[in-house]
Parts: structure tokens; C-alpha cells; sequence
């Protein structure tokens, strides 16, 4: 199809033309346009369009939006196969959410015992909270090279993109901003999303030093609240691990991510393997330095919660010293738009500098006046986060699913037609 590249994941959603009465409350929360129909017929997805965030799939009160990739019964096969190491690679929004599945209070951190349904599945973990770090260190130094070459006049050790720079954290953004501005993919940081991280380091240091087998055989599984998760693995350029070993003499090819669960799909899967989720015992797996991680990481699945982490690090990095509030107040809350500014002292030279940020979520209502100013170049930000789903990653598509839907924010509601 045009606008994709060979090997990707054409089609992620799919309209059921069965239960779809066709009310267009999924036209009211895609960022795109891509639902086509008349009031009142049954509608469909255009592809070309679509940036496979799921709001269509959470919001529709008749349940229409279906995935179409069921990547469950694939993984049990495999998970019964013992020359396989199946690695579960679990993102933060996911620990608060899988409750919902099983009777626990929306909202429940089961951290514990999530990793105890998995490893009772036969999963090795490697947290995604680890390479959220991992982003954070990445992210925060490539806008400390931008900070220093741009606004303190150094010289830059190499090609920098320029200011604003944006986060890449959220493969609906990604999308969208491909298909809609690509002029500005050079402000997108160039550090993969967390998940990618992960699935590159299981089959290169977790292959080699923590479960001592050969990277082909490692299966790591995304265990994401993203449909776009599944569009984002399936990416060509995401084959970094094979590329690696490559270089060592190995001649085989595999992605870094091989599936991805949304939580859905996970609660799927623990109820076909007969896993009691309500009765399963806690699991630290403390022994495992792939399951280590800070606070910066687990922020990440709110919004705010990548441009907090970030600009932590950076204002260590330039100053040299800790933030004394680790809770940067301005940049949280569920405002769509929110902005803040904070003033460094730059350790080297003394010069002071004020980095003003900015952070947004849901794009149908909030993200083009923003771009617009930085394609004009009046921008006055340094950095801004981007997240599709209100809320972030804690509202995204393959989260469980209530009868009215999930992202009942603001003035959503009221543009429904039986409002």
C-alpha cells in the first residue's frame, strides 16, 4: 500500500460492519480523519490515514473497532517451546491497568504480580521501565547537545536536529507526523521508543549474559496499552540486534520486537493458560538487572511524565547538580496543552539560560497549532512531548475497555450526536 514500507503492518483496526450503527462517535476522537461513512451507515478505516492509536476501538459504545492482529494462540505455542526464550517486556502503563481485567480497583498497581502471572506463563521479564531509562539518558543528552550548541554557542561534536526537539517516545505520533509534517521529523529525537530498546538489548546483552542463549532464539513479546505498538514493531529498520551480530558474522535476520500484547491481549492469554491473576503470588525477580528501574522510567505511561524524566536529566547534566523538586507540577494534570520554563546555570560557564517546555496530549484538538509555530519558526519551546491518547499512555487503545468508552475529556463529549 503507498505510505508504508515493505514488511510493515497494513492494518492494525478494522470496523466491524456488523455492529457498527453508524453514530460517527469514532469520527470524533480520530486525529486524522481516517473513518469514512455516512451518519447512520456502517463505516470503515482508511489506512492510509490511520496512525493505529485505537481511540476509535476504546470509544465506540457498540464495540465495532476490532483488532485485527491476535498475536495469543502464536504465543502459547511458543511459550511451550522449550528452545525458545520468550521475553515479556511489560511498559508501565500496563501495571495499572490489568487489574480491571480481574476485579481490581481501576487504578490498582500490581507490579508484583503481574510479573508473577508471567513467569507462572513461563516469561522472562525485562522491564520496560529499564529501557524507559535508558530513553531518558538518550533523550536528555541530545537535547543537552542542542541546549549547548544552540544556545551556548559550542561547537557540536557531530549533526545535531534542530530546536524544538520532540519526544519519539509514541508510534501514533510518529505516524502522524510522517503523514501529516514530515518536514519536521528532524525535531523528533532520534531515540527509539522504550519498547525498541528493550527488544534490541534482550537479543544482544540479555542473550549473551542473562539467559546465555543464541539471540535467535530469544522471542521478545511488547506488553504494551498500544494498538500502534503492533505497527511499530513490525517497522523494517527495527532490526537493530540482527544488525549487530551481523557485524559479528551471524547471518540471520529477526526483528527486535517479535509481537506485541496490548493489556486486552494479555488478559486474553493469562485466562487460556489457566492463570488465576486474583490468587497468582508476588514476584520481584530482584535478582534480574533487567528488571531494575527509577522513578524516571515509571512516569512515563502519564502525560508529562517523558518531558518530567527528561528535563531531570538534563538539568543534572548542564548544572552538574540534583533537582532539588523532582516533581516538576507545571508539566503534569490533563490540561491538553501545558507549558512551563525552568532557568539552568550552566556548570562550565556560568551563563544562565531559561529552557521553556512544552507538553501535549490528545492531537485531534491540541497538536497543530503547536506545529504550525514551528514550522513558521516562531516556536518558543525547547522541547515538547507528544502523546496521541488523552491522557497518555494510560488512556491508549489496547487498554480494557468500558461500555462508554474511555476518553470522555473535556469537550469530547458533548460533539456526540445524541449530546
Amino acid at each position: 500500500m503507498k505510505g508504508f514500507q515493505a514488511q510493515e503492518q497494513t492494518r492494525i483496526i478494522a470496523i466491524d460492519k456488523q455492529k457498527c450503527k453508524g453514530c460517527d462517535s469514532c469520527k470524533q476522537f480520530c486525529p486524522t480523519q481516517a473513518i469514512d461513512g455516512k451518519y447512520g451507515s456502517a463505516h470503515r478505516i482508511d489506512s492510509e490515514k490511520c496512525i493505529f492509536c485505537g481511540q476509535c476501538l476504546v470509544n465506540c459504545p457498540f464495540g465495532a473497532p476490532q483488532d485485527t492482529i491476535d498475536p495469543v494462540d502464536s504465543l502459547i505455542e511458543k511459550l511451550k517451546d522449550s528452545r525458545t526464550t520468550v521475553v515479556a517486556t511489560i511498559a508501565p502503563a500496563v501495571r495499572v491497568a490489568i487489574g480491571e481485567e480481574f476485579g481490581f480497583e481501576p487504578g490498582s498497581l500490581l507490579t508484583e504480580k503481574l510479573y508473577g502471572a508471567l513467569k507462572k506463563a513461563g516469561f522472562k521479564i525485562l522491564d520496560t521501565n529499564f529501557t524507559a531509562d535508558q530513553t531518558i539518558l538518550e533523550e536528555g543528552s541530545e537535547l543537552v547537545a542542542k541546549i549547548r550548541h544552540y544556545l551556548l554557542g559550542e561547537p557540536a561534536a557531530h549533526h545535531l536536529g534542530p530546536l524544538p526537539q520532540f519526544t519519539s517516545c509514541c508510534p501514533a505520533w510518529i505516524r502522524y507526523i510522517e503523514l501529516n509534517h514530515p518536514k519536521l521529523l528532524p525535531n523528533l529525537s532520534s531515540a527509539k521508543s522504550p519498547m525498541m530498546m528493550a527488544g534490541a538489548l534482550a537479543k544482544t546483552y540479555g542473550a549473551k549474559e542473562i539467559w546465555k542463549t543464541a539471540p535467535e532464539s530469544v522471542y521478545v513479546v511488547g506488553v504494551m496499552p498500544c494498538t500502534a505498538k503492533k505497527f511499530e514493531a513490525s517497522r523494517p529498520e527495527f532490526h537493530s540486534a540482527a544488525a549487530y551480530w551481523r557485524k559479528q558474522g551471524s547471518s540471520a535476520d529477526y526483528p527486535d520486537i517479535d509481537t506485541v500484547l496490548t493489556t486486552r491481549d494479555l488478559a486474553r492469554l493469562l485466562r487460556k493458560l489457566n492463570i488465576d491473576f486474583r490468587q497468582t503470588a508476588d514476584f520481584t525477580d530482584a535478582d534480574n538487572p533487567l528488571a531494575q528501574y527509577s522513578g524516571a522510567g515509571t512516569i512515563f505511561g502519564n502525560t508529562g511524565g517523558v518531558m518530567e524524566a527528561a528535563l531531570r536529566s538534563a538539568y543534572y547534566l548542564i548544572t552538574g547538580k540534583e533537582l532539588a523538586n523532582l516533581t516538576l507540577t507545571p508539566v503534569r494534570g490533563l490540561n491538553g496543552v501545558k507549558d512551563a520554563s525552568i532557568t539552568i546555570t550552566d556548570a562550565k560557564t556560568g551563563k544562565e539560560l531559561t529552557l521553556r517546555v512544552a507538553v501535549v496530549h490528545g492531537l485531534k484538538e491540541n497538536i497543530e497549532p503547536l506545529l504550525a509555530q514551528v514550522e513558521a519558526g516562531t516556536s518558543p519551546y525547547h522541547f515538547i512531548e507528544v502523546m496521541n491518547c488523552p491522557g497518555g499512555c494510560i488512556n491508549g487503545g489496547g487498554q480494557p475497555i468500558y461500555p462508554m468508552g474511555t476518553s470522555w475529556i473535556d469537550k469530547y463529549k458533548p460533539m456526540l450526536p445524541w449530546n
